[in-house]
């Protein structure tokens, strides 16, 4: 059998909404476990991709309890907690009709590196991909280069929803607008435009971390098949999660 083309797998996620727009609404205590459970989820793989050591049931611990993990560093339970409360304002901001600004997107990252000198700022130096040469733009590029952005967010666009939820995680990682962080508000940017449509969360693997990386480096070169093929693989484990609960 012929391996699945984009238009493919778009099609098959259009099919499982349609069978979850066909549930709603979802019972209020369904939904309150699918909001925990996706908050711990989504928060532990984030930063565990940027190197946090906590493990999903020690972010819950946190999360949930309130209580700290001993041998943990301080920073990695901060950054748990901040990533929990971007969450909650992404998904506040999803409610709305209003195009997403810089304004916003400064916000999501003041809470991701909430008591960092340089959070909600952006970056004042170059900065070039580790482990690649790829170079990101030049700093004094990145407030036009954000300007840019947001009449890219403005316009409608004739993509299918899942490629629009790609290409923001795309096009925020290239401008890299942000010291530390871009990584963690991109995939958060790219869940609000997913909720904004009626689709499930993304949840990047840390376990596939490797395969993500490669996947915006090829997005780098231009090559776009293998970050939404992720993409679209993510939203599609998480609408089968969802079913399955409900069924």
């Amino acid at each position: 059998m012929a391996d699945p083309t984009p238009s493919d797998m778009l099609k098959e996620l259009d099919d499982l909404k349609n069978q979850l727009d066909a549930l709603r609404p979802l019972a209020p205590d369904l939904l309150n476990n699918l909001r925990e459970l996706y908050t711990v989820r989504l928060t532990y793989n984030s930063t565990a991709i940027e190197g946090n050591t906590l493990t999903e049931t020690e972010t819950q611990i946190i999360l949930e309890k309130g209580i700290t993990i001993g041998g943990k560093p301080l920073k990695d339970h901060l950054e748990v907690i901040n990533h929990a409360e971007a969450i909650d304002f992404v998904r506040d901001l999803a409610t709305a009709s209003t195009p997403i600004t810089p304004w916003e997107i400064r916000q999501i990252h003041s809470l991701v590196c909430k008591g960092e000198q340089q959070a909600g700022a952006y970056r004042t130096v170059n900065v070039i991909a580790a482990g690649t040469n790829y170079r990101y733009p030049d700093a004094i590029q990145v407030p036009d280069l954000m300007a840019d952005f947001d009449d890219w967010l403005a316009q409608p666009q004739p993509l299918h929803p899942i490629k629009i939820a790609t290409e923001i995680h795309a096009r925020l990682v290239m401008i890299h607008p942000f010291t530390d962080g871009n990584g963690r508000v991109a995939r958060l940017l790219m869940n609000l435009q997913l909720l904004r449509t009626g689709y499930p969360l993304a949840i990047v693997q840390a376990a596939d971390r490797t395969a993500y990386i490669d996947a915006v480096v090829a997005w780098q070169s231009g090559n776009t098949d293998p970050l939404l093929f992720l993409v679209a693989n993510c939203v599609k484990a998480s609408a089968l999660e969802i079913l399955s609960l409900v069924g």
